[in-house]
């Protein structure tokens, strides 16, 4: 179970995020629920407790001391890498160090002696670096780990806690960008842009088939499991195209809420699959949450329905989805995450013309990333100064 805490004032999350503009831009705290950053669980062991949102896309500014410190007495902030596969944006690199002393894992490892007393804060980007044991004993004076993204299940959180570390994730940058990649799966897969693509650009296409068809989107039944701050984003989407909106979540939204957006409360999230068109899932990733949708679950979906998958890869039954795409049980799916990522390339899924798989890339954009950047600073500076923390991740 999680359970939100929001900020009792907008001075709260101006005091910890030094933003006085974000006053303006705060959204309705009922509809301020955050989970899986933003991405709700049905059973999860740990919650958020978290300020009011931003509708804004000016991101989350770090509160600024009246002091500008000199570079060596910034503290110690410990990332993976400037840069390469996982390592820190370089286009991100100004805005961490304006606050912080960087220090590398290469260069922690050469010289722990020394730096293991200056680091206070460790960024996590694309999961790294990696948060075990040996290196939180490594770091006495460690006093919050900001992860960019929402969600946390790459972390060990008690064991973390049990260092009396704090953890913190981003929820306000991402939601936006997140809801964007699930309507666009979700239109993309009923009007087959992809196979759509691949016939408009073949060289061995010599005229258009009158009876290649899709389906529509306008009114239509989608079906959201995990209402949280990213499954309300998409409600207001999908009201938009006139959708009939179902959602299932370990708990009811107040009834202002869903009348905003024509939402109804499956409580049984089996009726919801019975009724849906299209079934979007974005819940956190927990033990209770993987293969949530597995065999018996794509066999309660209509045969004309996709399934579409914009949280953790290893919430769906991937053996289960092969057999359903494979012999019509539902007749398609979309993915931005797998399990593992990427897939193996003989993986029975990337042989199938039914799915469209995106490499996770629902928070990247430039202003998502960017501000997912901001929200960590303003996180970590939160911490380090004793402030009220705009997002934190509490295990329970």
């Amino acid at each position: 179970m999680f359970s939100v805490k929001a900020f009792s004032s907008v001075e709260a999350i101006q005091l910890a995020t030094g933003c006085p503009r974000l006053a303006g831009r705060l959204i309705h705290p009922a509809v301020c629920h955050v989970h899986h950053g933003t991405k709700r669980s049905m059973n999860s062991r740990w919650s958020y407790r978290t300020g009011p949102n931003s509708t804004g896309r000016a991101g989350i500014s770090a509160p600024q001391t009246k002091q500008v410190m000199a570079k060596q007495e910034r503290p110690g902030l410990l990332i993976l890498e400037i840069g390469g596969v996982c390592g820190v944006l370089e286009g991100h690199v100004e805005l961490l160090k304006k606050q912080f002393h960087l220090i590398t894992m290469k260069e922690f490892l050469k010289n722990k002696e020394s730096l293991s007393e200056k680091i206070k804060s460790v960024f996590i980007y694309e999961h790294r670096p990696v948060i075990d044991q040996e290196l939180l004993q490594s770091l006495p004076h460690l006093k919050v780990i900001a992860n960019s993204g929402v969600g946390v299940d790459h972390l060990d959180l008690k064991l973390v806690s049990s260092f009396g570390v704090k953890v913190t994730n981003t929820p306000h940058a991402v939601s936006d960008s997140t809801a964007d990649i699930g309507m666009a799966l979700m239109l993309a897969s009923a009007r087959r842009l992809v196979e759509g693509c691949q016939i408009a650009v073949s060289p061995q296409t010599e005229h258009f088939a009158a009876d290649w068809l899709a389906d529509e989107v306008t009114g239509a039944t989608l079906g959201i499991i995990g209402m949280g701050s990213i499954g309300y984003k998409v409600a207001k989407r999908a009201k938009a195209f006139d959708m009939k909106i179902l959602y299932h979540n370990r708990n009811q939204r107040k009834e202002e809420e869903e009348q905003a957006v024509g939402a109804h409360y499956c409580e049984k999230m089996e009726d919801l699959l019975q009724q849906s068109d299209f079934v979007m899932l974005i819940v956190n990733l927990t033990p209770q949450t993987h293969k949530l949708i597995g065999k018996r679950e794509l066999e309660l979906m209509k045969p004309t329905a996709t399934l579409i998958n914009i949280c953790r890869g290893a919430v769906v039954d991937h053996d289960a989805l092969v057999d359903a795409l494979q012999n019509g049980i539902i007749k398609a799916a979309a993915l931005d995450v797998t399990y593992p990522e990427p897939l193996p390339r003989d993986h029975p899924l990337l042989q199938l013309k039914n799915i469209i798989i995106t490499p996770h890339i629902g928070t990247a954009t430039v202003q998502a990333t960017r501000m997912m950047t901001e929200e960590a600073v303003a996180n970590i500076q939160a911490v380090l100064n004793g402030l009220p923390i705009p997002s934190e991740v509490i295990p329970q």
